[in-house]
């Protein structure tokens, strides 16, 4: 089981029960409070229950591909490039393009969420944290989830 929230559109928290784990989609940057500091750009790492794989972008964004128990969360922000590199069952974004490309499960959105229920025939709700227990506890038809 984990959780994710968001307090600004450009972050997203997950916490587990070993850490919480901040990403900076703008910065590139992953703060889970380590003794080697904040982590930038892409690689592989594992930071507790969750395996992290930052995958560079052509314009030398980087994008994220969490897994946590079984889970994937795509954290990309309104990047839309190497869209092919992410499988998730939950997306962390403004875009609708990379929405309808990896078609996740479950939606976060990074930003503006009205454009997107409308193109995507969506609706949304709105949560202060997002509890996610297993794979199976996604919803079966797509959702867009608004935190705050």
């Amino acid at each position: 089981m984990f959780e994710i929230e968001s307090k600004n559109p450009d972050e997203i928290t997950i916490i587990t029960k070993k850490t919480t784990i901040k990403f900076n989609i703008t910065d590139a940057v992953i703060d889970a409070g380590l003794a080697v500091g904040k982590i930038t750009g892409p690689g592989e790492f594992e930071i507790g229950d969750a395996t992290i794989r930052g995958i560079a972008t052509e314009s030398n964004q980087t994008i994220y591909d969490v897994e946590i128990g079984g889970v994937h969360v795509g954290i990309i922000g309104g990047i839309e490039e190497n869209l092919d590199d992410i499988v998730a069952d939950i997306l962390c974004t403004s875009s609708i393009r990379a929405i309808r490309e990896i078609e996740p499960k479950l939606i976060v959105s990074m930003g503006n969420v009205d454009a997107m229920v409308s193109d995507l025939k969506l609706t949304a709700r709105t949560e202060k944290k997002l509890k996610i227990k297993s794979l199976d506890s996604l919803p079966a038809t797509k959702e867009v989830v608004v935190l705050n």
